[in-house]
């Protein structure tokens, strides 16, 4: 069977996309169908995303917003689809992307094959060795403010499949049910479903990738997502290019959050002069003058990244979370089970630059099994050397026990 008029929408893209899904785990949407729920019944709903898609009758539910608290108190909003919505969204997006990731900048990074977030800091760095300034760009509230009409022109650029266009647009326009009811949308792509991140990145193609390469050749640039910092020579000309980018972002009807983007000077042992702003983050990484040692012992201020401070708090919250100390029924086995997937996804990611920027928390964390072993063991409640003795006769037996201790041993 096949589309609206264009390419056939076979079983297999479907099974396909389901397995994507499957892998990517998530949430229950307005449905309240988990993955599991949906599993119970899968050839008759995967049969039934199939047939409709094929035949041009799927029409997309309401999307689930969901609240996340940010840092500075206020919430970002997510858009959870239907697990089925999801699957349906992954054919198209499995669809489209071979066609349109070949066409972005090499210096856009994120939701792409073969870049990575680190990819992105590593050539932020070295950027940073070259050019003196940086801008770095917020754009305010860009998902929810993406325009329709200038995300669909260039979509068709890139195809004129009839099924393509039709169920994208039925996807942007579908409404959101939020506590208060259903809100309608006539803007913006939302965060967690599973094509945004392509069409995200399609629009900002166009909205500043290819502008900027065009008509600013002289700066370098890294883009994850919407996250972007700009390069340039001289303060003159970064502050001329700010203007320039606030003037294009405003012509594709979106705003840079005038509190959020700043300029930033690249500050080194080599460049010296004052300026109010010498740090950005980028990627839950802080660019700034830092200390460091060259090969012959001398030390010299060097302008590079290490894990923020937003991120240090988020990781010591995260761990303060788990009330390891009061775990005392749980063997230091268990314990180790529970908490080395997180340590090294945070070691993975965060001891990618400066890994001992990581040892404060990670020395927090030591101190924390020791209080746990002195509630589990009576006999060392009243005495820390003891209990200190006992958490490295098991780091001696077992280095590798926590996978934090290759960093700091207790």
């Amino acid at each position: 069977m096949k589309g609206t008029k264009g390419h056939p929408i076979t079983k297999q893209m479907v099974w396909k996309a389901y397995k994507k899904v499957r892998a990517n785990k998530g949430s229950a949407g307005i449905d309240g169908t988990s993955l599991e729920k949906f599993e119970a019944d899968l050839s008759k709903n995967l049969y039934k995303i199939w047939n409709r898609l094929a035949s041009g009758s799927y029409f997309p539910p309401p999307v689930k917003e969901v609240g996340i608290p940010k840092k500075d108190g206020n919430t970002r909003y997510l858009g959870i689809p239907t697990v089925g919505d999801r699957v349906a969204q992954m054919v198209v997006k499995d669809h489209l992307e071979p066609e349109l990731d070949p066409k972005f900048d090499t210096s856009s990074y994120g939701y792409r094959e073969n870049k990575s977030a680190h990819d992105a800091l590593e050539r932020a760095r070295r950027n940073c060795w070259k050019y003196d300034w940086v801008i770095d760009l917020d754009i305010k509230g860009f998902f929810d403010n993406i325009n329709h009409e200038l995300l669909m022109l260039a979509l068709k650029k890139h195809t004129h499949e009839k099924w393509v266009l039709m169920y994208i647009e039925r996807w942007l326009q579908v409404p959101i049910h939020t506590k208060g009811g259903i809100k309608q949308r006539d803007r913006g792509t939302p965060q967690g479903g599973v094509i945004s991140p392509l069409l995200a990145n399609l629009f900002l193609h166009y909205a500043f990738d290819k502008w900027i390469r065009k008509t600013q050749p002289t700066v370098e640039f890294e883009r994850y997502a919407d996250d972007i910092i700009v390069h340039c020579k001289t303060k003159d000309e970064a502050e001329r290019i700010m203007v320039e980018i606030e003037k294009r972002l405003s012509e594709c009807k979106l705003e840079l959050h005038p509190e959020k983007t700043k300029m930033v000077y690249c500050k080194d042992s080599n460049r010296k002069e004052e300026y109010s702003e010498i740090k950005f983050t980028f990627l839950g990484y802080t660019f700034q003058p830092r200390l460091s040692v060259n090969r012959t012992g001398k030390g010299f201020l060097n302008f590079s990244p290490a894990i923020s401070e937003g991120a240090k708090k988020n990781i010591t919250e995260s761990i303060n979370e788990l009330r390891i100390h009061k775990k005392t029924e749980s063997k230091i086995e268990d314990l180790a089970m529970e908490l080395n997937p997180k340590l090294r996804g945070w070691i993975n990611y965060y001891g990618k630059f400066r890994k001992s920027a990581l040892y404060q928390i990670f020395y927090a964390l030591n101190k924390r099994l020791i209080k746990w072993v002195r509630k589990r063991y009576k006999k060392l409640t009243t005495s820390i050397g003891k209990a200190i003795g006992l958490l490295r006769r098991i780091y001696k037996t077992n280095p590798k026990m926590f996978a934090h201790w290759n960093l700091v041993r207790p």
